[in-house]
């Protein structure tokens, strides 16, 4: 056993594939013990919030205030509240609007500006304009009242005698905040979903229950196929015939098909984490079953197992003890790949809408399932979808290294 291990993990790809996956458990295990939110906490009062750093406004306020002077700060600004679609947007209107085209310039700030300025009217009807589209110059138009001003902002609050506002403070544009001195921040390194969630926390608690099913799903599946593959391999004659005939027949019948119809027979309600995992594993042990049957077909009749027949030993001894240590190291594969498979179906059961409830724990499919509903990928909010698909596929990509060192390692026809 210990020349095994040493074996195995001289092999650079179980290695790396190890080491992965290790990482990944890790950061399950341990990242909730430091960020005890709930993953499916809404934070944010609004949609798909960018990573980043988000510091209380109102505290900031009352925080020290450094002077910098930056150069490049108000161009900043300005290029913050007005991007180059917005510039064209604008030129768009004023063409409509019967400004020559020769006259608008979207890369002089000021200028352009001053037209917008002097020419938008929200009451002017333009023709071919759309609702959504007059809604959107009105928005714009509101953003960019001030964007060049020089001034500060005043901070007036009501006077409780006189109920008349009161100037209390005035926060110039070269007015800075150090982040540590604020009273409340947060990081969010991934941003948030759909629903204002921290991305980050949910993506550790959906990985979490994904590798769950996964193990549940593998283990189900592992066992089914390894009894009937032993059953069928070792006894032959009607036994092998009937589980070869159900095998055979669930063969015929696309797996993913068969869950799906299974999924939406459970109804949502009663779809939970586990029962989607047993489904998962009740139907994908059929390669298992075939793979180890013709295993165990090669070694029924070596002599150390019909010494073992002689011996006058019971066929569950013999399977056990004589034909099960033999593909121990196959079958120990075959569990790693339904593992992966058992995650991947998920994945693709819950982006259908038929995976777990979403009332009650996340997945990685069904982080995808609400950022494609929500359109992430239309609106290129790009972290609330490209997260889980890296962590899916590290997930598969280590499983997959290991099975690859672990088949060079038993099998002789791969060895160097």
């Amino acid at each position: 056993m210990k020349h095994t291990i040493q074996q195995v993990f001289r092999s650079g790809k179980f290695v790396l594939g190890f080491s992965i996956f290790s990482a990944i458990l890790l950061i399950v295990i341990f990242y909730p013990m430091f960020v005890k939110d709930s993953p499916l906490a809404i934070l944010g009062q609004g949609t798909f919030f960018p990573p980043g750093i988000y510091v209380n406004v109102y505290d900031s306020m009352s925080s020290t205030a450094y002077t910098l002077n930056l150069p490049d700060a108000a161009a900043k600004r300005v290029a913050n509240k007005l991007s180059e679609e917005d510039r064209l947007s604008i030129k768009e209107w004023l063409v409509a609007a019967g400004i020559p085209e020769s006259e608008i310039d979207t890369t002089d700030t000021a200028k352009l500006l001053g037209q917008w300025s002097a020419n938008f009217d929200p009451k002017k009807s333009i023709p071919g304009m759309t609702n959504a589209r007059r809604n959107y110059f009105i928005r714009l138009n509101t953003s960019l009242k001030g964007l060049l001003s020089t001034e500060g902002a005043t901070i007036s609050q009501t006077n409780p005698e006189t109920n008349e506002l009161e100037q209390v403070d005035t926060v110039n544009q070269k007015d800075y905040v150090n982040v540590g001195e604020v009273a409340n921040t947060r990081i969010l390194l991934l941003g948030t979903d759909n629903f204002g969630r921290d991305i980050l926390t949910e993506l550790v608690a959906a990985t979490r229950v994904s590798l769950q099913i996964g193990f549940v799903a593998g283990l189900i599946a592992t066992l089914i196929g390894l009894t009937l593959g032993l059953l069928a391999g070792y006894i032959g004659g009607l036994i092998d015939d009937i589980i070869m005939f159900v095998t055979n027949l669930f063969t015929v019948i696309p797996t993913f098909v068969l869950l799906i119809l299974i999924s939406f027979s459970i109804g949502q309600e009663q779809r939970g984490a586990f029962t989607i995992a047993v489904v998962i594993g009740l139907t994908s042990w059929v390669w298992t079953a075939r793979a180890v049957r013709s295993q165990v077909i090669s070694l029924r009749n070596r002599d150390h197992v019909n010494l073992s027949k002689l011996s006058g030993h019971s066929i569950v001894h013999i399977i056990l003890n004589d034909i099960l240590p033999y593909i121990a190291s196959y079958v120990i594969m075959a569990l790693i790949l339904q593992i992966s498979s058992g995650i991947l179906a998920e994945a693709g059961l819950s982006i259908l809408g038929l995976g777990p409830r979403t009332t009650e724990v996340p997945t990685l499919g069904l982080m995808m399932n609400w950022a494609m509903i929500y359109q992430a990928h239309i609106l290129g909010n790009w972290w609330a979808y490209l997260p889980v698909l890296v962590t899916i596929a590290l997930i598969t990509f280590s499983m997959n290294l290991m099975n690859t060192g672990l088949d060079q390692v038993f099998n002789p026809a791969l060895r160097d």
